[in-house]
């Protein structure tokens, strides 16, 4: 019995072990981008250009991950089927005293799995 259960650690640890590294994304201050919560500060905008080139490194990651990586979302939409969307503004959000009518997030659908399925840039107004 105690074998079993030592093979049973050590598989455990291995798994663990092997797990995914979260990505590095090229040109974005992660720091940066959590503190500006609601892309109130004017930071996230900046990092615009890098977040479009490195989107495809989002994609698949578990929800946690992106919470890791990208930190709580500035809203969230739970949707049929135990999907959920997060969303981060990039441009000055609804809640910033200086938002304007030009608006852009960035939108993370979760399939009902938890993994990143679709991640864009959208336009909302």
């Amino acid at each position: 019995m105690r074998l079993h259960r030592n093979v049973a650690v050590v598989i455990l640890l291995v798994l663990v072990a092997c797990g995914k590294s979260l990505p590095d994304l090229q040109g974005i201050d992660l720091d940066r981008w959590k503190d500006d919560k609601n892309g109130c500060q004017g930071h996230r905008i900046v990092m615009e250009p890098a977040l479009t080139s490195e989107l495809t490194k989002l994609k698949g990651l578990a929800e946690m991950d992106i919470i890791h990586l990208l930190g709580r979302p500035d809203q969230n939409e739970l949707y049929k089927r135990n999907q959920k969307f997060y969303f981060y503004f990039i441009h000055a959000g609804p809640p910033c005293p200086q938002a304007d009518s030009t608006q852009k997030r960035l939108s993370i659908r979760f399939n009902a799995m938890g993994f990143a399925k679709e991640v864009a840039i959208e336009d909302i107004n």
